[in-house]
């Protein structure tokens, strides 16, 4: 007897280790209840047919015939439909979680229609003023294309570096550049990372094909030089001054190239001006919604990724800048402790070329500033204020945060469904791109994209990019926190609850990605402000997209 039971005890215990796989529904439903009952039910020995029945199935020839084709079906529908499901981990930078009581996700693609998910609260979206893409060029513009994209004599090339969307913002002005002064562009030359060791080219994480296509009617963009000018010694200029304007470009290139024929250029970032004629803002706008199109596999695996999230209706994407080298390069402190305060401190006066915020303002005046990025704590005193609900799906972008977990302990109180690429994606779905930094904030970059709201932890690069896509694709919601406004109410302890919200959601009433006219503010770049240059609504002129 007690042999027995614990026989029974260790085939439960087995039985509760076992891994299983999900079989699509639609595997399921395409059977009947009577094929089920078939399958699961002896027939019956009564009746006549019942016994023909039985001497069929017990036909060795039947039943592998019978399995073969089952077999058959079942594997063309997993092909084609079969996407595991997920269970979802609420541990950030956590492995998935096999098994265990958390909710699960079906990766099989969006689930339902996404315009008819709720858009109240939280969840509404901005009015768009029925601003739509309009790209339409001049007729002076398309005359001069006619020589511009068949030019064989002048090319140019361009070194560009940091990270993803640094690279994105340069490669975006090499085609105006090139635009500019009627050359040719040599695909761009990613300069391997020095921070990460990404050594990823232009082909591992954008579509090469799509980019020479989309802009044949703009820039003739070849992959190398020719043998003709391969011998040649190119014009090179490393210092080009900031936000430098079409004519200053024309002036200090154009007779050098058309001697030499060919130039290049490196450290295009934030060297030519935010301010262009229309026809070039319009390329602006081209390059950086139409061109720069991800390489396929990333493109999928960002789309999976996506899908994942949405299964579960409407979700929230969050950019947290809180790596221990933003804390460094900000001059800021992520708050978790003194002891997390002093390596930043240290790590500062070891390395003072890294500070980017002015040297001149302590961490207080810069906090108070807006020149910090929120930590975990601000972020969701922020997000409850605009009262986001505690069971939002969350995804968060951006690299390990200074402190672990412990720098998210606030956030994930809060809302527990928070998740990243790592605990989304399956163990094997991220192995090609391990070890390639750009191509991983690629993947981020699609799944924030596609979120029902966006915000950034802080300004930068991609918040900025993703804004202007944003806007471009429709005017989603976009937070923009109002640090400097809202601040000094985080810091008022005396603040009741309910006037705390009620202030941070006055002082957000106008950034939540409405329409802004880019032209209101004097540096503003067209690829995080489309309108007016590249969006039109209806009093607007005639729109036609490329």
């Amino acid at each position: 007897m007690a042999t027995r039971s614990k026989g029974n005890a260790s085939a439960r215990q087995q039985h509760q280790q076992l891994s299983y796989i999900s079989v699509p529904s639609q595997i399921i439903h395409s059977l009947s209840s009577s094929s089920l009952q078939s399958l699961l039910l002896s027939p019956k020995k009564s009746s006549r047919s019942g016994l023909r029945l039985s001497s069929i199935i017990k036909n060795p020839r039947f039943l592998i015939l019978f399995l073969f084709i089952f077999a058959l079906v079942g594997t063309f529908r997993i092909g084609f439909e079969f996407d595991p499901v997920l269970p979802f981990s609420p541990i950030p930078c956590g492995g998935v979680i096999r098994g265990g009581g958390f909710p699960a996700v079906e990766a099989s693609g969006v689930v339902g229609n996404r315009s008819a998910v709720i858009r109240d609260g939280f969840w509404a979206q901005p009015d768009g003023m029925a601003y739509k893409p309009c790209l339409a060029f001049s007729s002076e513009y398309k005359r001069w294309s006619k020589d511009v994209t068949v030019e064989r004599r002048k090319y140019l090339m361009v070194v560009v570096s940091g990270g993803l969307n640094q690279q994105r913002n340069q490669i975006v002005d090499a085609v105006v550049i090139a635009r500019i002064l009627g050359a040719a562009l040599v695909v761009p030359i990613l300069q391997v990372n020095v921070i990460w060791g990404d050594d990823s080219e232009f082909s591992d994480i954008f579509d090469l094909d799509h980019f020479k296509r989309t802009l044949a009617d703009d820039v003739r963009v070849v992959s190398s030089l020719p043998s003709t000018h391969l011998m040649t010694r190119p014009v090179e200029e490393r210092r080009t001054p900031l936000h430098v304007s079409p004519r200053w470009i024309r002036s200090r290139y154009l007779r050098r190239l058309n001697k030499e024929g060919v130039l290049l250029l490196r450290g295009l970032d934030s060297r030519l001006s935010k301010d262009l004629p229309p026809d070039l803002q319009k390329l602006r706008c081209k390059v950086a919604f139409h061109a720069l199109k991800f390489a396929a596999p990333i493109q999928e695996l960002g789309n999976k990724l996506a899908m994942r999230m949405q299964s579960k209706g409407p979700y929230l994407a969050l950019h947290l800048r809180m790596e221990k080298d933003v804390w460094v390069r900000t001059g800021c402190l992520p708050g978790l402790s003194a002891m997390y305060d002093e390596i930043i401190h240290e790590e500062r006066n070891l390395r003072p070329e890294l500070l980017t915020a002015r040297s001149n303002m302590t961490y207080h005046e810069r906090k108070l500033a807006g020149l910090c990025p929120l930590n975990a704590l601000e972020v969701t005193r922020l997000l409850k204020a605009l009262e986001a609900p505690k069971s939002a799906m969350i995804y968060w972008a951006g690299g390990e945060p200074f402190g672990g977990k412990e720098a998210l302990l606030p956030l994930t109180r809060e809302f527990p469904n928070l998740y990243n690429k790592e605990n989304l994606a399956l163990a094997d779905e991220l192995k090609p791109f391990s070890n390639k930094s750009s191509i991983l904030a690629a993947i981020d970059y699609i799944v924030c994209e596609q979120s029902d709201v966006f915000m950034p932890s802080h300004g930068g690069n991609m918040g900025h990019v993703i804004q202007g896509h944003r806007a471009y694709t429709g005017h989603k919601k976009f937070i923009t926190p109002n640090k400097r406004q809202m601040l000094p109410y985080f810091l008022d302890h005396s603040l009741p609850e309910s006037e705390f919200n009620n202030v941070i959601k006055e002082l957000h009433q106008g950034s939540l990605g409405q329409p802004e006219l880019r032209t209101e503010k004097a540096g503003r770049d067209v690829t995080a402000f489309p309108v007016p240059e590249c969006m039109c609504n209806t009093s607007s002129t005639t729109r036609t997209r490329p």
